[in-house]
């Protein structure tokens, strides 16, 4: 038997726990990057943050011009997405009341109410089930016997609870939201209870099954058709669930008075910290000769300048991003969503020279605030279409846009089904097969030819009806 002793020597790549932490800066959006610098502070005695930055944004001449997080900053403001510039303070948002929540209101009601202690008791625990819609997710039964209460007793104050404000509330299904409304407005007559328990039938549009199932005419169908258009499906939404939510665009795009388009990263999504170097001095000084302290004191050394250059790093990666998206959709942001081009991550991260795992992950939970609004920057990443004339590919978003706009154009005697749109987008130069058009179409929650044109009939009856009256 013998034994022997080799040596295999091969390469790998390992990703250090700090290139691990610098990628996963990139995905991370910007409330959450300050609230892991603000745990570094916490962590890293020689961290401490930079000094706010009120210098107003630039205006730059030339044709186009992208910002550096590194570029001194001088001339007129840029606004924000709220309109205001960047170094203006305080927020308008700050001395805005909070409105009325859902709960407040129903709590009001409560109040005001004569309950014996034992309904109030009763009435509380069900308002604590109230969805932010109005709807109650509770079984009666179970909550009777968590309060050892009749059921009874539960019911009652159920329903009571149900005449309150606004109208539909503490409803467990739709159908019973739409009858508590009807009910209150003296519209809940056997044939308004038929149409509210084939809801499932009005969602498909069958309104010949639905004359039949409730025993009316197209007329009388028609009114109860509006009565019920008329109704909230979600009455707790007419109220503030929480805190106002606002989006942050972490790059802004305006036109430059030379011509194309100036872009700027957004400097309150930007985290600045700096090393207190008069600090790191004395306490090497006291370290001394004390190798623990050195150790300690070396390590956060590193780690701080390892945030400073993520921080940075990460800064100047979505700059580049934004800047190639803005160059390949010049023409979206000239005319609007029927220009947007195709564009896939692959294409954006060859311009740019990094891989596609980054510019997916610096998309993530991003948003680009345009002269046509606030976008997610993975908005304008879409698959090609492609054209029958030979000439440049489609957006499959403006396609999306194109077909929507095919539809509302429709008339009553010319409802267009899925092969007619397709011969439309033929016509214009988009080469679009028609089981596409029903995906986009479905995809748009757009009914079919066949219940549109149903619809149109339907709606163009009353119309002519309310005319003649």
């Amino acid at each position: 038997m013998q034994s022997s002793v080799s040596l295999l020597q091969k390469q790998s790549l390992v990703a250090s726990p700090q290139l691990i932490e610098s990628i996963r800066l990139l995905q991370l959006a910007h409330a959450e990057l300050h609230q892991f610098v603000e745990q570094e502070l916490e962590k890293n005695p020689l961290l401490e943050p930079a000094p706010k930055d009120d210098e107003p944004f630039g205006e730059v001449e030339g044709p186009t011009w992208a910002g550096s997080p590194d570029r001194p900053r001088q001339g007129k403001s840029l606004p924000n997405a709220t309109g205001t510039a960047p170094g203006d303070r305080p927020a308008l948002e700050e001395f805005v009341a909070l409105a009325e929540t859902l709960h407040d209101h129903v709590a009001r009601q409560i109040a005001l109410t004569a309950f014996t202690p034992q309904d109030r008791l009763i009435a509380g625990e069900l308002a604590g089930h109230l969805e932010d819609t109005g709807y109650l997710q509770v079984n009666p039964l179970e909550l009777a016997g968590s309060l050892n209460v009749r059921l009874a007793d539960v019911e009652r104050v159920l329903e009571t609870l149900q005449h309150f404000d606004p109208p539909g509330i503490f409803a467990r299904t739709l159908s019973e939201c739409l009858e508590i409304q009807l009910r209150q407005r003296d519209r809940f007559d056997p044939a308004m209870a038929a149409l509210v328990a084939n809801l499932e039938m009005l969602a498909r549009r069958d309104f010949q099954a639905l004359k039949q199932r409730c025993g009316v005419d197209e007329d009388d169908l028609l009114d109860m058709l509006q009565e019920i258009r008329a109704l909230d499906p979600k009455p707790g939404n007419r109220f503030q669930s929480g805190a106002p939510e606002s989006i942050v665009p972490d790059v802004w795009v305006m036109p430059s008075r030379g011509g194309g388009w100036q872009i700027e990263l957004d400097p309150n999504t930007l985290p600045k910290v700096l090393i207190n170097q008069s600090y790191v001095a004395e306490v090497s000084r006291r370290a001394g000769q004390n190798s623990k302290d050195m150790a300690f004191l070396n390590e956060c050394l590193q780690n701080a300048n390892w945030l400073i250059r993520s921080l940075d790093q990460r800064a100047k990666t979505i700059l580049k991003v934004a800047t190639e998206i803005v160059r390949q959709q010049d023409a979206f942001l000239e005319h609007g969503v029927a220009h947007l081009r195709p564009l896939n991550l692959r294409t954006v991260a060859d311009a740019i020279n990094v891989h596609e795992s980054t510019v997916s992950r610096v998309t993530s939970n991003k948003y680009m605030l345009t002269p046509r609004g606030v976008f997610e920057l993975k908005y304008f990443f879409t698959v090609a279409i492609a054209s029958c004339q030979g000439g440049d590919a489609h957006s499959a978003e403006a396609v999306r846009h194109r077909i929507k706009a095919i539809i509302a154009e429709e008339l009553l005697d010319d409802v267009l089904s899925d092969d007619d749109i397709a011969v439309r987008l033929k016509e214009t130069g988009i080469d679009v097969a028609r089981r596409t058009v029903t995906k986009y179409r479905e995809a748009m929650n757009i009914p079919s030819s066949i219940q549109r044109r149903r619809e149109k009939r339907l709606w163009f009856s009353g119309d002519q009806g309310l005319k003649a009256s």
